[in-house]
C-alpha cells in the first residue's frame, strides 16, 4: 500500500510511543510531552491538520483542534473569500505568525505530504468528495456530518477508508459526551428491561429562500462551489447556511443534518448497527414550492425493526405525550423505553424512570461503552495508535443509512422493507433507485 511521506512521520509517532510505553516494564518514565500532552511537543512530533470547509461549524471544529498541543493547523481552505481570511487571521493570531496556508482548491490542500489529518466541513455535498481525495492520499480525516447525500457516496467512502487504512472521525460529537454514553451503558445492560421503543427527534428544516436570479458574489468561485450538484443558476444567499442546507441538490436538510445526532444515539444503544431487517415507512411537511428550500420541513417515520423494538423519528413539533412522559424535553433528544423503564437523553442533561437508575455506578461484570471525552482528541490517539475512532467509517454509515431510508421512505410514502446485509430495499426497485445520485460532470466518486 503506497503511501506519502507524511505517514512516515506518523509511522515514527507510533513506534516512538509505543517504545516508550514498554521500555523496560516502566510506564512511568513517559514524559507527558512524549505523549503530546504539554506544550513541549517537537515539531516533528506533533500532527499536522489542514482543514476543508471553515464556516460556522468547521470553525468550530478547527477550535477543537487547535487546543491541542501535539498537533498544529497548517492550512484552510475554502471557497468564500472573507471566511478565509477571517480563518487565516484566526490561525495565526493562536500560533502568533503568519504560517497558515490559504487554498481555494481542497486538492491542492489534500497533495501537501506535510499534512496528517483533513478536517472537512464543507457544504454535505462536497463531503464525500473531498473525503474520498484524502484517504487516497493516505491523510487520516474527521468528516462533519451528515456524511452523503446518497448511499452509494457513503458505501464509496467506506471503501477506501478500507483500503487506505483510514483513521476516520465522524463529527457525531454527541458519543464524546458522558450523559449519551451513560444512557446507552443502561440500555445495554438491560436496566430499564428488554428494550421495546426507542424515540428520536430533532429540529425540523426550514422553508423559503429567494428565487429570483442574480450575479454570484465576486468573493466565491460559483461553479466551484456547485461542484457535483446540478447546475442552478445562482439566486441570493444559496451558499449561505441560512438555505442551502434545505436545498436537496445539497443536503437532506435536517432529517439528517441534524436527526443524525439522535439517531446515532439510538444506534449506539442498540450496538452500533442496524442489528436487523425492519419496515419503514412515514410521511413528511413539504415547504411552500414559492421558496428554493425544498427538504421536509417536518417528518414522522416509524421504524418497526424485526427483533420487535420500534423506533419512532420525528422532526419538531414532537407529540405532547412525549413532553409529558420525559417531563423535560428539547427540541431534540433520543429515549429508550423498556419494559422496567425508561431512559431520556439530549444535550441539556439526563433524565429517567425510576430516577435511581441515574445513580448506578458500574462494575467489572457490566458493559461499558467506548469512552472519549473530546472528539479531536479522541482522533489524533487514533492516529498515533492505528486504532478506530468512537465513531469509526463503519458506524458513520450506519448512522447515515438510517437518515437515507427516513427520507427515502417520506419521499415515496410507501412501507419499504430495508435489508441490512445487503444494503438495499427490499423488491422496490422506486426506493432502490434513490440510493444512487448523479453527480454533475466531471466530479464522480
Amino acid at each position: 500500500m503506497v503511501r506519502h511521506t507524511n505517514v512516515t512521520r506518523r509511522s515514527f509517532l507510533k513506534a516512538s510511543t509505543g517504545v516508550a510505553l514498554g521500555a523496560i516494564g516502566f510506564p512511568h518514565i513517559v514524559s507527558s510531552a512524549t505523549l503530546g500532552r504539554s506544550g513541549a511537543v517537537a515539531a516533528s512530533e506533533r500532527i499536522a491538520v489542514g482543514c476543508v470547509g471553515t464556516g460556522p461549524q468547521g470553525t468550530y471544529d478547527m477550535r477543537n483542534f487547535l487546543n491541542q498541543k501535539d498537533c498544529r493547523v497548517m492550512a484552510i481552505c475554502d471557497l468564500k473569500a472573507p471566511v478565509r481570511e477571517a480563518t487565516q487571521n484566526l490561525v495565526n493570531d493562536y500560533y502568533k505568525n503568519k504560517d497558515c496556508a490559504t487554498y481555494t482548491d481542497y486538492r491542492e490542500l489534500i497533495a501537501r505530504k506535510d499534512i496528517d489529518v483533513v478536517l472537512i466541513a464543507t457544504c454535505d455535498h462536497w463531503h464525500v468528495l473531498v473525503a474520498l481525495e484524502a484517504a487516497r492520499a493516505g491523510k487520516d480525516i474527521y468528516v462533519e456530518k451528515p456524511m452523503g447525500l446518497s448511499l452509494a457516496e457513503d458505501q464509496a467512502l467506506r471503501a477506501a477508508c478500507r483500503q487506505y487504512g483510514t483513521r476516520f472521525q465522524f463529527g457525531t460529537q454527541q458519543r464524546s459526551e458522558r450523559n449519551f454514553r451513560f444512557a446507552c451503558e443502561l440500555v445495554k445492560n438491560k436496566r430499564i428491561g428488554e428494550l421495546k421503543t426507542i424515540n428520536v427527534w430533532s429540529p425540523g428544516s426550514t422553508s423559503g429562500g429567494p428565487r429570483n436570479v442574480a450575479q454570484p458574489p465576486q468573493w466565491i468561485d460559483y461553479n466551484m462551489w456547485l461542484g457535483p450538484a446540478p447546475y442552478h443558476a445562482y439566486t441570493p444567499g444559496r451558499e449561505s447556511n441560512s438555505w442551502w442546507w434545505f436545498i436537496s441538490d445539497y443536503a437532506l436538510g435536517f432529517i439528517a443534518g441534524w436527526g443524525v445526532h439522535p439517531l446515532d444515539i439510538a444506534l449506539w444503544g442498540l450496538g452500533d448497527k442496524i442489528p436487523c431487517p425492519l419496515e419503514i415507512e412515514g410521511k413528511g411537511q413539504w415547504p411552500d414550492p414559492n421558496g428554493v428550500c425544498d427538504t421536509a420541513v417536518n417528518w414522522n417515520v416509524t421504524c418497526k425493526l424485526d427483533n420487535g423494538i420500534t423506533m419512532n423519528f420525528t422532526g419538531a413539533p414532537f407529540p405532547e405525550e412525549w413532553k409529558k412522559r420525559y417531563g423535560r424535553t428539547t427540541d431534540h433528544g433520543t429515549a429508550f423505553e423498556g419494559t422496567d423503564g425508561w431512559v431520556h437523553v439530549d444535550r441539556s442533561g439526563l433524565n429517567a424512570h425510576p430516577k435511581e437508575l441515574l445513580d448506578i455506578k458500574w462494575g467489572p461484570n457490566d458493559t461499558q461503552l467506548y469512552e472519549s471525552s473530546n472528539h479531536a482528541r479522541n482522533l489524533l490517539d487514533c492516529v498515533r495508535s492505528r486504532k478506530d475512532t468512537i465513531c469509526p467509517i463503519e458506524v458513520a454509515v450506519q448512522a447515515d443509512t438510517l437518515c437515507q431510508i427516513s427520507d427515502i421512505a417520506i419521499r415515496t410514502e410507501q412501507k419499504l422493507r430495508w435489508d441490512p446485509a445487503k444494503e438495499q430495499f427490499v423488491n422496490n426497485d422506486v426506493a432502490n433507485r434513490r440510493l444512487v445520485r448523479a453527480m454533475r460532470s466531471p466530479w464522480r466518486l
